[in-house]
């Protein structure tokens, strides 16, 4: 019995045509997806220690549990001390990165103000998309009694290319605008 052919196949089918690549294994494909809310500043200026509101906000957003990533040194100028919390992250790999992107895309995107495309600075050297949101609170599955403190959201994609068009274009099937 022939295998069904879905959504995602007849999407790496275009891509591996539009890239003109022989073998559909070497089509680039999303590696990981790296959610991180940055709390350091709740810590060094209001000294804050609870962040239950902030982790489950995030496990509603990314249907994942986050973690809290500490600092390594302390910084004088910045009230930093050593192993203070730093910043909640998630990280989103396979079927879960997918879904998280097809709705950060398509539900996301949309409600932003005045939103119209990416930049393509964005993009840092080794081609991995920087998206930062400064507040999180847009996201559909957060009501307006979840979020008390609004806090800044940094949204990482990481493909399996190391190369500006084949990123652009993978990041394209997926239905991101960028800037012409």
């Amino acid at each position: 019995m022939p295998k069904k052919i879905t959504e995602k196949d007849e999407a790496l089918l275009k891509l591996k045509d539009k890239l003109k690549i022989k073998n559909i294994n070497s089509v680039p494909r999303i590696q990981k997806v790296i959610v991180a809310c940055w709390i350091w500043s709740l810590v060094t200026r209001k000294w804050q220690k609870d962040f239950e509101e902030f982790e489950k906000n995030l496990k509603r957003i990314t249907w994942q549990k986050s973690r809290i990533i500490k600092s390594k040194k302390a910084i004088s100028n910045f009230k930093l001390r050593e192993w203070l919390p730093v910043m909640m992250q998630v990280t989103l790999r396979k079927k879960r990165a997918n879904d998280f992107l097809d709705r950060f895309v398509k539900l996301v995107l949309p409600r932003f103000r005045d939103f119209n495309w990416i930049s393509f600075k964005s993009f840092d050297p080794s081609w991995v998309l920087n998206i930062g949101m400064p507040n999180y609170n847009i996201f559909p599955e957060l009501g307006l009694d979840d979020v008390t403190i609004p806090m800044w959201l940094q949204i990482t994609i990481v493909t399996s290319w190391k190369n500006a068009e084949q990123s652009k274009a993978l990041l394209e099937s997926l239905w991101f605008v960028f800037k012409l």
